[in-house]
């Protein structure tokens, strides 16, 4: 945390339906703690000054699984129509001071907070609205919205999530190549689940 301005804020999305997996993916375990305590962690380590969590699905246990934690918690009574939604609910607790807008996915729990403070670090030293992390051409999460593209971003709906802003200001975007696949590994199904936990240092069958 930088201080008492703020200038970054992350909307950490937590809402999802984990309908493909079956069971609230949020809660699975990872490492000594659960997939939503771990992304959390992650970012409230980072360089970032504010942090909203969009809680929807399983949202009792998820809130009491963060409650200590010092975030504003979002809740998208409408997060069945998807991602869309959540990121808009979100938005409406960001500090209106922000700089810098930035999206994540919380069944992202492999991404530490040095790729995060390295994409921040990219959107403030350039001079793109957008920045988007790329690992072997493939792009991922999370991804930085400079405040100007405040008011598109609140008129999201549905499961496109940001993509179509960025289609739409493609000359606007800053691609960062990073070396971690973790950029595009979410949790969709147990087999994401599985194949996260491997790839985890000191696992072990």
């Amino acid at each position: 945390m930088t201080g008492n301005k703020i200038l970054v804020s992350v909307i950490l999305l937590a809402g999802g339906k984990s309908q493909r997996l079956g069971k609230p993916k949020l809660l699975l375990p990872f490492g000594d703690k659960t997939v939503i305590e771990r992304s959390l962690n992650n970012v409230l380590a980072s360089e970032a000054d504010e942090i909203v969590v969009t809680i929807g699905s399983n949202a009792e246990e998820i809130a009491a699984r963060i409650k200590e934690k010092t975030v504003k918690i979002a809740m998208n009574q409408h997060y069945f129509y998807g991602m869309g939604t959540s990121i808009t609910a979100g938005l409406r607790l960001v500090n209106e001071k922000a700089s810098a807008i930035v999206v994540a996915l919380a069944d992202q729990p492999a991404i530490d907070s040095n790729l995060i403070n390295r994409l921040l670090q990219e959107f403030h030293a350039g001079n793109k609205g957008i920045v988007v992390p790329v690992w072997k051409g493939k792009r991922g999460h999370p991804v930085i919205f400079s405040s100007k593209y405040r008011a598109e971003l609140l008129q999201l709906r549905g499961e496109v999530g940001g993509r179509e802003i960025i289609a739409r200001h493609h000359d606007d975007v800053l691609e960062i190549a990073v070396d971690s696949q973790s950029i595009s590994l979410d949790i969709d199904t147990m087999e994401d689940y599985n194949r996260l936990i491997r790839n985890q240092p000191g696992y072990s069958l």
